[in-house]
């Protein structure tokens, strides 16, 4: 069976689907192009789906790889039969390659090599045989050769018996059953190491849970409790029930029956049971690890695809007690005004000079908003502005904003070179003034994986989550889009098709030459190539650019199609600018099916045209829901069982959500009390961003934790 086929029906898609998009990609096309102006030819298969397919067929050509490489090593031995090259060849797992050539592998000296040695091989298939009428310490006998270091017959015998011991231990069948066994019918348990005082894993200190049923976030804590050696972690089976299979199909009756039984005992106490255990704990951590790169994978698409706060002059505060607030005023399009420092916190104390700087900037610069990060010393610098805004009476709101990440962008080398004249302290309250502005631009700028809005993400993989994580970026920036003359090159580097360093020559072209004006100019920058032009032009816009069809997503490729649809409607191009309600109204009204046959054309391809016709300039992330600004400032003190609060949904993660209520510390809606429905996670009802109406439903004041519960409308 092809690959094409195998992944068409392990992903419940039409062949046909997924042949088109295997061509494309191994023709060097992008997933966001394809996606986007490709739907023809891959029955208009979205990004996700894209996705899935490419590393299913990377895991598959890997597969046939490491398949053939194994084929080849056995045979180089002389010890290739048509059955095992059948059943290699069947595998459909790494593992279950693996398992079968383990007999075969270059093994350390273990104590089976060690019997081999003596020549107590010939004794051990002798035991095998388990004949009916035979005396296995007389047969063990003459396997006595104190020359080779055997001095007796019960010396042979436990030679032998480890050598059945190892060769079972290497049977792929009895492992496959044993490795079943174990997931389906054992447990994972772990016990306290570090019992004297408070730690984040008491409740793991007598824990038990079973293997089939255990969920991932407890895994990777489980996992981390190990590490940090809080606990001890092992796996729990019925042992027994693991020894059945091998007796199963090693033991027969007979005087010999007895030593196979022992070396069967031997094989998986010794052998089996730890290497399974490995196995089945890894397969656990890949699976959870899977499933954290997932949850902030989603996470981090909402985060970034935040609606932007355009037109707004904004003071950013980087919170901080004995190194103070550091502040900065950038104006609307991000420019920055004025950096500072104020000290409204212990040690200094200066809570009214705060006030006045605070005042004298808002009032100077005609700030609108205040962006207050949220980390050390947040919720009491925001008591300090919400008492500037009650007290002088400032037509002014704030807005507390996720400073993760801020830190690594102020002492990055782009956060030097943009401001090489301010500390690194400074720079970081300009981020987070600017991520208000446009969350998309600004946090592009940081390592996806310093964004905070994940479960363990720091105990997974970092190769696997920087291709995810990366991947998320790629999609967010290039369904936006990216205004190709204001974008920073850690912006375009995210656009389809464009390396880091190609997106710095398209930077340093726009500073030499001044703006762009079409798109096709793109092809005089060094490196940037027909086929890198192809990938990436339909994701550029320009404003006001030479023509109008690009600040629209419609590809150059599509232009002339783009122009016989307007005039199928009695319009010209230039009439985008000028005439964009008309064109709206009249658009609606034409039906895409009809259209693409007419102008032989696909159906998918004209529909994206009239949309992206009827909105040209539309940012997606406009019908998104706004941030939620404050005026005042709520205590955990002011709390009481039964309020119900506004609040945004910070992060979400396998056993519920966390939701800024406007205390110290966000409260938790636990995955049980987020809808009537039973829901199978979070995300299902969820988002990062949302703002949402909570009810109070547990105060635990000793530990500064709320407990809420989603509020739903009243039926």
């Amino acid at each position: 069976m092809e690959f094409s086929s195998i992944i068409a029906e392990e992903l419940r898609l039409r062949l046909n689907q997924v042949r088109g998009a295997v061509e494309l990609l191994d023709a060097g096309n992008t997933i966001p192009f394809i996606a986007r102006y490709r739907k023809e030819a891959t029955g208009e298969l979205d990004e996700n789906a894209l996705r899935s397919i490419a590393e299913r067929l990377e895991y598959l050509r890997h597969l046939k790889q490491r398949q053939g490489e194994v084929l080849r090593l056995i045979e180089e031995q002389g010890k290739l039969t048509e059955e095992l090259s059948r059943a290699i060849e069947a595998a459909k797992t790494l593992q279950e390659v693996e398992d079968l050539y383990r007999p075969y592998k270059q093994k350390r000296r273990t104590r089976a090599t060690v019997a081999k040695e003596k020549g107590q091989d010939s004794l051990a298939l002798w035991l095998m045989e388990q004949r009916p009428s035979v005396n296995p310490e007389e047969e063990a006998l003459s396997f006595v050769n104190p020359e080779l270091g055997v001095e007796s017959g019960e010396a042979a015998l436990n030679g032998a018996m480890d050598i059945i011991a190892e060769m079972m231990s290497d049977d792929a069948t009895v492992r496959k059953r044993i490795r079943e066994l174990t997931t389906r019918l054992g447990n994972i348990a772990a016990a306290g190491k570090k019992t004297d005082g408070r730690s984040p894993y008491e409740m793991y200190y007598e824990f038990r849970e079973p293997i089939r049923r255990i969920p991932p976030h407890r895994v990777l804590a489980l996992n981390r409790g190990e590490k940090e050696e809080f606990l001890g972690v092992k796996l729990t089976v019925p042992v027994q029930d693991m020894l059945n299979v091998l007796e199963k199909a090693y033991v027969k009756k007979g005087p010999a029956s007895e030593f196979v039984r022992r070396a069967a005992e031997d094989a998986y106490k010794r052998l089996i049971a730890p290497s399974i255990e490995r196995e089945v704990r890894g397969e656990l951590s890949e699976r959870a690890e899977e499933q954290a790169i997932k949850v902030f994978a989603a996470n981090l698409r909402q985060l970034l695809l935040q609606p932007p706060l355009r037109g707004k002059t904004v003071l950013g505060l980087d919170p901080g007690f004995r190194t103070g607030c550091k502040l900065a005023v950038v104006n609307e399009t991000g420019k920055l005004l004025q950096v500072g420092v104020i000290y409204p916190h212990p040690p200094k104390n200066k809570r009214s000079e705060s006030k006045d700087i605070l005042e004298k900037a808002v009032q100077e610069f005609q700030a609108d908003i205040i962006a207050i990060g949220n980390g050390t010393a947040s919720r009491e610098t925001e008591e300090v502005v919400a008492e500037l805004i009650r007290e002088r009476g400032l037509p002014l709101e704030y807005i507390l904003v996720s400073e993760a990440g801020a830190s690594v962008y102020s002492a990055s080398k782009l956060a030097a070179e943009e401001f090489p004249e301010y500390d690194l302290s400074l720079r970081s309250a300009v981020s987070i003034a600017r991520r208000l502005q446009d969350p998309l631009a600004e946090l592009v700028k940081i390592e996806p994986k310093a964004v905070g809005v994940g479960q363990y993400q720091h105990d997974v993989q970092p190769k696997r989550l920087e291709e995810s994580l990366h991947g998320v970026v790629e999609s967010c920036v290039n369904t936006v889009g990216v205004d190709l003359n204001t974008a920073s090159s850690s912006l375009l580097q995210y656009v389809a098709g464009l390396k880091p360093a190609v997106a710095k020559n398209v930077v340093a072209w726009r500073e030499a030459n001044g703006k762009f004006r079409n798109r096709t100019q793109l092809k005089k920058i060094p490196r940037l190539g027909e086929q890198t032009f192809i990938q990436c032009a339909g994701f550029i816009r320009l404003v006001d650019g030479e023509n109008p069809l690009e600040n629209t997503p419609v590809h150059p490729e599509s232009y002339a199609l783009a122009e016989k649809i307007l005039q199928k409607a009695g319009f010209y191009v230039q009439d985008l600018k000028t005439r964009p309600y008309d064109i709206r109204t009249a658009l609606a009204a034409l039906k895409a099916e009809p259209l693409a046959a007419e102008l032989e054309a696909g159906v998918p391809t004209v529909r994206d045209i009239l949309v992206a016709l009827q909105r040209p300039g539309r940012d997606p992330r406009e019908d998104l829901p706004r941030p939620l600004l404050r005026k005042d400032v709520t205590h955990l003190e002011d709390l009481e069982e039964g309020m119900i609060l506004e609040g945004t949904v910070r992060n979400v993660v396998d056993f519920g959500a966390f939701v800024d209520i406007g205390v110290k510390n966000d409260g938790l809606v636990h995955i049980s009390q987020m809808s009537q429905k039973f829901i199978k996670h979070p995300m299902e009802v969820l988002s990062v961003g949302d703002i949402v109406k909570v009810k109070v439903i547990g105060i635990d004041k000793e530990r500064g934790r709320v407990s809420l519960a989603i509020q739903r409308p009243e039926v």
